[in-house]
């Protein structure tokens, strides 16, 4: 079993200086914490692999496609691999859980 905290993710993404961390990464998918505070942009580009997006906490809306809808705490948002999506009006700073499958490369 692994098992893991939320706070102790957040603190080692923090001390990263980075806005993803992978934390866990097994043969069919891999996990991590994605962090973008309020009012930021958020940088990514489609993926290779599919994604799952649970927010743990803060605001925002993400575009899928052509397809927004407005995200908190407890949405969860699936992206199909290739597809172009972001986070945009981050009104409070956005803590989410991405799984990927199959593993981020």
């Amino acid at each position: 079993m692994k098992a893991f905290r939320l706070d102790e993710l957040e603190a080692e993404r923090a001390a990263n200086d980075g806005a993803y961390l992978q934390f866990l990464r097994e043969r069919n998918m891999s996990v991590g914490l994605y962090a973008l505070n309020a009012g930021e942009q958020d940088p990514q580009q489609p993926h290779q692999q599919d994604e799952v997006y649970f927010v743990v906490s803060g605001r925002a809306a993400i575009t899928v496609g052509m397809e927004t809808t407005q995200v908190a705490r407890g949405s969860v948002v699936y992206v199909p691999a290739g597809v172009a999506h972001k986070f945009h009006h981050i009104s409070e700073d956005l803590r989410v859980l991405v799984v990927f499958s199959p593993p981020e490369s």
